[in-house]
């Protein structure tokens, strides 16, 4: 329907469902959120495509995969702290895993996307996408939260 109405008024379906996009984040963002054009002019075209898009680094290519510092992972787009350096193990998948999320800083939504049934988490500050948890970590928690690199920045603990 959305579509049939974006061609009565001219209006591309692709240019339809990217100010849909571009809309829901702006009206669902946080106060000190950074706004969506601005974001996308800061974020290289695979942070926001992954951030924004739910779209997927290739595995063993992110930056933060063997990173074995003492700090916090936060969210690339907002600054939220996700995780403890602590939590952070090896699965061996190819994205930083880690075993537990901080307190009220990752949401999780189902997801059937690409025919599989797996759940998403995403920053429950900005909303942005980050990867997917799963039931089968090796840890007391059972969880193996596996991250895109390009979702995370990483601040060192001072020493």
């Amino acid at each position: 329907m959305a579509s049939n109405s974006a061609a009565r008024f001219g209006i591309n379906r692709e240019k339809a469902l990217k100010a849909a996009k571009t809309q829901f984040f702006q009206v669902n963002a946080m106060p000190d959120k950074m706004p969506e054009p601005e974001l996308r002019k800061k974020r290289s075209p695979k942070e926001y495509h992954v951030l924004r898009e739910k779209g997927t680094e290739a595995p063993f290519t992110g930056k933060l995969l063997h990173n074995r510092k003492k700090g916090d992972y936060r969210c690339k787009a907002c600054g939220n702290v996700l995780f403890e350096s602590g939590t952070k193990f090896d699965s061996g998948t190819g994205w930083p895993s880690f075993d537990d999320a901080r307190k009220g800083a990752v949401k999780l939504e189902h997801d059937e996307s690409f025919g599989m049934a797996r759940t998403e988490a995403a920053c429950a500050k900005c909303g942005s996408h980050l990867g997917h948890v799963f039931d089968d970590g090796p840890t007391k928690t059972g969880k193996r939260y596996c991250i895109n690199s390009v979702c995370l920045d990483f601040k060192e603990n001072a020493k």
